[in-house]
């Protein structure tokens, strides 16, 4: 029924193409116009829109790099063609022998020192731009988040603020006349990881045994989107970052909410007791619950977030519940293991941690 679907509403919408040279044409017209729509969406990864200090320091770079390079391929290229043209074979020139030139002092000396004065350029451009952004001091106003990375999943901790949540951070965006830059304390639960949100700084490698440090200060609300940079898996490709920059007002009440003790919905009983006496309890948090593991994301707020499965599908109970029944359906290489659940416990489950708001 599905497939059936689709099919007619691929025939509705490139109705009026000519066959196949139609079909094409469409193709890459929806291509094209999915591929604007993702870079100018203001939630993408578009390195060239920053909307945080260092990303803006580093779009500056990143603007300077590449106009140096397409200086180089210009010049180069221009060369190229004029030799091509210059010294083309013509007419008669079979029978001469080109003459013969053994080396010459200045090309030598100039194609060794330009390249040499160009990368130490860089070199001072980059490492200006890292120490002038480790230099700003850390205000009294800076909120200190604790990142953890793990296969395949973030884990987020506020230790002033005794919340502990997974794969969605929350901060408060950093308005010019109240700086409230987010200091992220980072490391790694088992494997080198990298932390990366264009928009609002740079990367930042998660090592185990290691403690590095970064800041980010969105400048505008809304939602960033990330990605682990680093390959640390099989699911390395879905292990996504979402930072959302919350308004003073809205970042105040996602606070209160998460420090409260997770909601026990009467209704959803059934599925509390099934989740408690289950293996779910040996690597899973339940605020107020004798649920205590560590080795997966807390879910006292599980409901509350977007999506699931470090942001690869939307957080509906559809899927909540086909993640559960068998997560690498949907995460092929998840660490998590299939729950094997009969449909009744499955579905009281999956009532019970859609209410965990």
């Amino acid at each position: 029924m599905v497939g059936s679907m689709n099919s007619g509403m691929v025939e509705r919408f490139f109705a009026g193409f000519d066959q196949q040279a139609g079909f094409e044409h469409g193709v890459r017209r929806l291509h094209a116009t999915q591929m604007l729509a993702t870079v100018f969406d203001p939630s993408s990864t578009n390195i060239f829109a920053p909307k945080g200090t260092p990303a803006q320091s580093i779009l500056g770079l990143s603007v300077l790099v590449l106009g140096i390079c397409a200086g180089i391929f210009l010049v180069v290229a221009g060369l190229l063609l004029y030799t091509i043209i210059r010294y083309r074979s013509r007419p008669g020139d079979e029978n001469h022998e080109p003459a013969q030139i053994y080396g010459s002092n200045q090309v030598e000396l100039s194609w060794t020192v330009i390249p040499i004065l160009i990368i130490v350029a860089l070199f001072l451009a980059s490492a200006r731009v890292i120490f002038v952004t480790q230099k700003i001091p850390k205000p009294a106003t800076a909120l200190d988040v604790v990142v953890i990375g793990h296969q395949f999943w973030w884990e987020y901790r506020y230790p002033k603020l005794g919340i502990v949540t997974a794969n969605e951070l929350h901060v408060p965006v950093s308005e010019p006349t109240h700086p409230t830059p987010t200091y992220l304390t980072m490391s790694s639960a088992d494997t080198d990881h990298s932390f990366w949100v264009p928009r609002l700084a740079g990367k930042t490698d998660l090592i185990p045994n290691k403690v590095n440090t970064m800041w980010i200060d969105p400048e505008q609300a809304g939602l960033y989107l990330g990605q682990c940079a680093q390959y640390c898996g099989v699911q390395h490709a879905k292990m996504l970052i979402r930072v959302y920059a919350d308004t003073p007002e809205q970042f105040s009440a996602w606070v209160a909410a998460q420090q409260h003790v997770a909601l026990q919905v009467p209704s959803a009983a059934a599925g509390r007791e099934v989740f408690l006496h289950n293996a779910c309890v040996n690597c899973h948090t339940v605020s107020g619950t004798e649920a205590k593991g560590i080795f997966g994301p807390d879910l006292s707020h599980v409901a509350s977030r977007a999506t699931i499965a470090s942001g690869s599908v939307p957080n509906t109970p559809e899927n909540l519940r086909a993640f559960i029944n068998n997560p690498s359906d949907i995460k092929p290489g998840v660490l998590m293991p299939a729950m094997h659940l009969n449909d009744h416990d499955l579905d009281a489950v999956t009532q019970y941690l859609s209410t965990l708001r």
